[in-house]
């Protein structure tokens, strides 16, 4: 008798959480935002990751905004998703990270930057991982250390510019922000044996980040997982050789500072090493790429910067200095607008991944505790509501006294976020920065450049340029 009061009150059981799931899910049904869910398993997803012009937000994204507007629901990923090109889901989504909300990267991604990848990672992990990013990426080392850095490397790649000749800007960008990355991470010298290999394993490593993640012999993704291996061993090495040499000067890289300043265990440290790596090198140079091609397209600019940044050399040379200081830096406030018109007509991070970790109820819709929800940040960027043209590259819209069309600039900056938000704010805002800043100062004042052969940043939903932006350079009259 017991036994079958038992069963009755698991029967009993089971059906009172079947009827509040299936109570919970017609709850969901007519709360949830409107929109298709697609094919079972792929959804939407082959559709909304085929490229586009970077400059758009792509024929997917205004389809469905147009029908069900800027918060939608569809299956991406292999997830139930909602997405959001509204700046105040989106602007809310970052700021509740940890409570609401926490980084859902595709398996595939944690698969090949690794579990320890400050990309991947959430909670108390993630914060200690970009508290020490950011001590190493302090005010006082950007000031000293990383400004000479940052122009040492610039000229490094100019100097090597021909008069007359047809340069593959989008490489010498990559150029620049790997040789800064690696001298800045590991103490690498550009140009010599070692870092020209790990360059290259580099590059094989990129290819299979942003390609499909098939795990079978000859695809980019199993070519991207062996050079991970490789880049691994080669970032162990060098730890060895800091542990043995125990020197004072390994303190200006983050790899002899990490071993020195933090308790994280060899995992974490190759992780975070190779994470930063990547993040540090990908996206600046793709800023910088986008600047170059902007800045082409824009005379008018490009005199304004000129203008600008004669008047800082002048001012150097008046006071017989030669290298950039950082109030040289803080000075270039036009260079500034371009660098966040850049980013925001660009947009070099076009979503995040995110996933709700409670019920959420935002105007009127729910978004369910396990949900994937992808904030779009260049749908904002690009949204004609919040930015006067938006497709029209003007960095006057940045300038607070602007008279170049009706764009407010305290109502642009507060729906900008090229670097996301949050706790997981890029740790790296301010180098990436100063790095556009730097180049931009040194090649307006040195060169002439135009297109060579018609190309157009293309979102693949990663930025890219198909021909690599050939640009002829010519130098200015000394």
């Amino acid at each position: 008798m017991c036994d079958l009061e038992f069963i009755l009150f698991l029967l009993g059981l089971a059906l009172l959480i079947i009827l509040s799931l299936y109570r919970r899910k017609q709850n969901y049904s007519e709360n949830l935002p409107p929109g298709n869910m697609g094919w079972p398993f792929l959804g939407e997803t082959i559709a909304y990751l085929k490229p586009y012009t970077a400059t758009t937000i792509g024929k997917f994204m205004e389809e469905h905004i147009s029908r069900y507007g800027k918060i939608y629901k569809s299956h991406l990923f292999g997830e139930p998703t909602i997405v959001s090109a509204d700046a105040g889901l989106n602007r809310f989504i970052l700021q509740n990270e940890g409570k609401l909300f926490e980084c859902s990267y595709p398996r595939s991604i944690g698969g090949i930057l690794g579990k320890w990848s400050m990309l991947v990672l959430v909670g108390d992990m993630h914060r200690d991982m970009r508290i020490i990013s950011l001590n190493f990426l302090s005010n006082s080392r950007l000031r000293t250390h990383l400004l000479k850095e940052v122009e040492k490397h610039t000229l490094l790649v100019f100097d090597c510019w021909i008069e007359n000749s047809i340069i593959c800007a989008q490489d010498e960008a990559k150029k620049f922000t790997f040789n800064l990355m690696a001298e800045h991470i590991m103490s690498l010298e550009p140009g010599k044996p070692e870092t020209e290999q790990l360059k290259k394993e580099y590059i094989t490593f990129m290819k299979g980040v942003v390609s499909a993640p098939l795990n079978f012999p000859g695809t980019a993704y199993r070519k991207a997982l062996q050079s991970r291996s490789k880049i691994l061993k080669f970032i162990e090495q060098k730890m060895e050789e800091r542990v043995k040499k125990k020197s004072e000067d390994d303190q200006n890289e983050l790899l002899g500072w990490v071993l020195k300043n933090s308790n994280l265990s060899k995992e974490q440290i190759l992780d975070l090493v190779l994470s930063l790596l990547f993040a540090g090198h990908e996206t600046s140079s793709v800023a910088i790429a986008l600047g170059i091609y902007f800045l082409q397209g824009c005379p008018t600019a490009v005199h304004q910067l000129k203008e600008e940044h004669a008047e800082i050399s002048k001012a150097k040379r008046e006071l017989g200095e030669t290298e950039l200081s950082w109030d040289d830096y803080k000075k270039m406030e036009f260079t500034q607008c371009v660098i966040s018109e850049t980013l925001r007509l660009g947009n070099v991070v076009r979503f995040l991944h995110r996933k709700a970790i409670k019920d959420v109820r935002y105007k009127g819709y729910d978004i369910p505790c396990g949900w994937k929800v992808l904030p779009v940040i260049s749908a904002v960027h690009l949204d004609p509501s919040l930015f006067h043209q938006p497709c029209h590259f003007n960095p006057w819209r940045w300038l607070q006294n602007n008279n170049r069309g009706s764009q407010n600039a305290t109502t642009a900056s507060h729906n900008f976020m090229p670097f996301g938000g949050g706790p997981r704010l890029c740790a790296g805002t301010e180098l990436a920065t100063l790095e556009m800043a730097v180049f931009i100062h040194y090649l307006v004042l040195n060169f002439h450049w135009e297109l060579a052969d018609t190309d157009e940043a293309i979102a693949f939903p990663f930025v890219d340029f198909p021909k690599g932006l050939p640009i002829r350079v010519q130098r200015h009259a000394s």
